[in-house]
C-alpha cells in the first residue's frame, strides 16, 4: 500500500468538482503515485484511477453520517506513519495510511467534528 501525501487541494478540485452537491467544501487532499483521497465537509472521496493512460477513475464515495467509529494512529520514531481507521455502518472498516508528514491529529478533528 502507498502511503498518502498531503496535497494542495486544488490540484485535485477539477476531478472530484462534477462530484460534489451544492454547498459541499474541499478541504483537505492526499495522493499516492496516481490515486488520491479528498476529504470534503460532507464526505470523504476516495479516487482510485485504473488503466495506463489513467483516463478511467473509480470514484467511491464514503459519507461522514455512516461513520460509527474511528481512530487515528500518529507516527512514531519507528513507525514513520500515521493511520487513520473509519468504521462505516454496511461497509466495515476503511483503513488509511499517511506519510509521517501528514497532521493525522487535524484529519481526527475534522471527522469528529462531523461524527460527533
Amino acid at each position: 500500500m502507498f502511503k498518502l501525501t498531503p496535497v494542495d487541494p486544488g490540484s485535485v478540485y477539477s476531478q472530484v468538482a462534477p462530484l460534489l452537491i451544492q454547498s459541499e467544501q474541499l478541504i483537505y487532499a492526499f495522493k499516492t503515485t496516481r490515486d488520491f483521497v479528498a476529504f470534503t465537509n460532507k464526505r470523504l472521496i476516495a479516487a482510485n484511477i485504473q488503466g495506463m493512460t489513467g483516463k478511467k477513475v473509480d470514484f467511491t464515495s464514503l459519507p461522514y453520517n455512516k461513520i460509527q467509529a474511528f481512530s487515528i494512529e500518529t507516527a512514531g520514531n519507528f513507525d514513520r506513519d500515521a493511520e487513520l481507521e473509519l468504521y462505516f455502518s454496511g461497509l466495515g472498516k476503511v483503513r488509511l495510511e499517511f506519510k509521517s508528514s501528514s497532521d493525522i491529529r487535524q484529519l481526527g478533528q475534522l471527522i469528529a467534528g462531523f461524527v460527533l
